[in-house]
């Protein structure tokens, strides 16, 4: 049970440093020649100051022990036991309850190989260790010893002649450089906002989760356990708990995001592949019908009771771990109603381009909207008898909730449908859908459908009438040209305005002019002499349709960028469609790794990557057409800033001429 303690410092240290290049340790292998079948392999590690690195003999149910292990795919030589070390020092473990062994400041590690293959000239080892001060780090990493006293020969993948070529084409011969790296407090600010707004939307979740069945009605029992607890000890030490229970809450909704770190710092694009996945988003809109199905009732979802048992048990424990598995107790009781709710977040923060950050901040908020109520109450005990008691609307609200899981299930087939180009989904389709869904939800709450509980209430009715005055919104949506604008509410949900069932222009945002071919943008721009935007895209992209539809519409905007500059969108989901063999090639990767560029998708987003170092979108770069950067790099912003960066790019190609 302790080591969930570990995966909590884990947690903290990953997230302090993921977006960081600091690394608390420097190793520096080399070898000693004892015979000519055996050699010694040494780490000369340098530690921090302030951290530590556990020893391979750091007690188990402790701190995770180093190990040292031959690399994958090794081969030709064999460990003799475990590798020798230097000094360490032992210290008691108020966490663990053992004497942890652990080196500071700096280690020596000796390990012995013996070699069966006699032309073997280098071995590779993997150290995969555990380094900590206030939190902890993962540390794994692979080391390369000459057995020869050679220079290592560091291993490279090969690509042929042709590969090389394309993938030189790749690589932009821009200039003017130094303003892809200017980044302005205003692109910061953006960020964190962005970051906020995920936030409150995971706050909203969760007071969404704590008006549930499973939820609201554990508030009494455990206000009370916590008002007992204060009259019976300390004065305030009730308190103290409760708001302790509270951040443990938080943190273990916050841990469930843990992974998406380690996934997102692997490879940059990881995420956004994943986001963009066919068969991943059409299994977030079975899994998003199936937890519908539970909200209305048609069958119930529970993790395995042996673990809330376990759980439960643990809580008897007393003090501060005791008061953890409480936490965890009514993370894990409450999954019928949180779990289809999270699944929603977690399915929303991967199609989106927030890498997991994002996914850490939705989650975050979800516990702590969870979280407050029970801190608030067993704080301020008296403020219970305002509670509205339990009863029929509570069914009410999971009802609802499962009408909104389903509409956000088909923005997910909506996604598979844009990225598989199948044209089953359009836009007129899925606004249908969701007025269907709109009037469902109003008859229910009227009380024409579904099971009754009594007298339908006042609020209830009112409710109704506003989510039947939402379906007259929508309904006009299904015709070709509606009577009013809806943009403002569906862009990013709904598929893009050219997606659609009746005749267009082109398949270009607004039926501006666009080219989706880097190199034939590129050769019209020099033909009329004209700045280039470089806009990379995604079929997925929610962010990119509110650009679109809510600040390219603007009258303004669009005339600066239908007249004065050559549109270049570039899909970097578009992973259906296939390069002619002869454009198909291997890309060798900064990190020695190859990827294989196959279709359109894979093309522009290691363009986007080779380039400009990043693999979010919207992202939009001023180019004039021999390649001078002319402005810093524009993601998803308002009307007026866009305008502003618009404006200025245009006027410093005119000065350039």
């Amino acid at each position: 049970m302790k080591k969930i303690f570990t995966l909590i410092l884990f947690f903290i240290g990953f997230v302090t440093f993921s977006q960081t290049d600091d690394n608390p340790l420097e190793v520096t292998p080399t070898v000693e020649k004892v015979s000519d079948t055996e050699y010694d392999l040494i780490f000369n590690i340098s530690i921090a100051g302030d951290w530590h690195l556990y020893s391979q003999y750091n007690p188990e149910d402790a701190s995770l022990p180093m190990t040292i292990s031959p690399a994958e795919g090794q081969s030709g030589y064999t460990l003799v036991g475990k590798a020798k070390e230097s000094e360490t020092e032992t210290e008691f473990s108020e966490i663990w309850g053992k004497d942890e062994i652990f080196f500071v400041d700096e280690a020596t590690l000796i390990q012995r190989i013996t070699v069966t293959d006699p032309s073997l000239t280098q071995v590779t080892l993997n150290l995969d260790a555990q380094v900590c001060k206030e939190y902890c780090l993962p540390f794994d990493e692979d080391f390369t010893f000459s057995l020869t006293g050679e220079k290592v020969a560091q291993t490279v993948a090969e690509i042929d002649d042709k590969s090389k070529t394309l993938s030189e084409s790749l690589k932009l011969d821009l200039k003017n450089e130094i303003m892809l790296k200017s980044t302005t407090s205003e692109e910061t600010e953006k960020t964190d906002s962005s970051l906020f707004n995920i936030f409150l939307l995971g706050f909203v979740g969760g007071l969404l989760a704590f008006l549930t069945p499973c939820v609201f009605p554990m508030i009494p029992l455990t206000v009370s356990f916590f008002t007992k607890r204060n009259e019976q000890s300390a004065k305030g030490s009730g308190t103290g708990s409760a708001i302790l229970y509270g951040f443990f809450i938080v943190l273990i909704y916050g841990l469930l995001s843990l992974p998406f770190h380690f996934l997102d710092t692997l490879d940059p694009e990881i995420l956004n592949n994943i986001s963009t996945n066919i068969w991943l988003n059409i299994f977030f809109f079975v899994v998003l019908i199936f937890f519908a199905g539970s909200f209305f009732g048609l069958y119930e979802l529970a993790l395995p009771s042996s673990w809330s048992n376990k759980a439960d048990s643990a809580s008897g424990i007393g003090g501060i771990l005791g008061i953890f598995f409480m936490a965890l107790t009514l993370a894990i009781v409450s999954f019928s109603c949180t779990g289809p709710i999270l699944g929603s977040l977690l399915a929303g923060s991967l199609t989106s381009n927030g890498g997991a950050m994002q996914l850490t901040a939705g989650m975050v908020g979800f516990g702590a909207a969870l979280a407050l109520p029970f801190a608030v109450f067993a704080t301020f005990p008296k403020w219970l008898s305002k509670l509205p008691k339990s009863g029929s609307w509570l069914n009410t609200v999971k009802v609802i909730l499962g009408f909104l899981e389903l509409a956000f299930a088909f923005k997910f087939l909506s996604n598979a449908d844009l990225v598989g180009h199948w044209n089953l989904l359009k836009r007129e389709v899925f606004i249908g859908i969701w007025t269907l869904l709109a009037l469902l939800m109003a008859l229910y709450l009227f009380g024409f459908i579904g099971k009754k509980y009594g007298k339908i209430s006042l609020f209830r009715v009112l409710l109704g009438l506003l989510v039947l005055g939402v379906a007259v919104y929508l309904a006009p949506g299904v015709m070709q040209k509606p009577a009013w604008d809806q943009s403002k509410l569906l862009s990013g949900f709904a598929p893009p305005k050219f997606h659609s069932i009746y005749k267009q222009d082109n398949q270009c945002p607004l039926n501006l002019n666009c080219f989706k071919d880097f190199d034939e943008g590129l050769a019209y721009a020099k033909s009329v002499n004209k700045p280039v935007i470089l806009d990379f895209t995604g079929w997925a992209c929610v962010n990119c349709r509110k650009m679109e539809e809510n600040i390219w519409s603007h009258p303004d905007i669009y005339k600066i960028l239908n007249d004065d500059f050559v549109l270049i969108s570039l899909y970097v989901d578009d992973h259906q469609r296939v390069l002619p063999e002869s454009e198909q090639f291997d890309y060798l990767k900064p990190n020695g790794k190859v990827k294989r560029i196959r279709t359109y998708g894979d093309k522009w987003a290691t363009l986007q990557i080779a380039n400009f170092k990043t693999a979010s979108q919207p992202f939009y770069v001023s180019l004039s057409p021999d390649l001078e950067v002319l402005n810093s790099p524009e993601q998803y912003t308002d009307k007026d800033a866009y305008h502003r960066w618009l404006s200025t790019s245009l006027d410093r190609f005119k000065e350039s001429k």
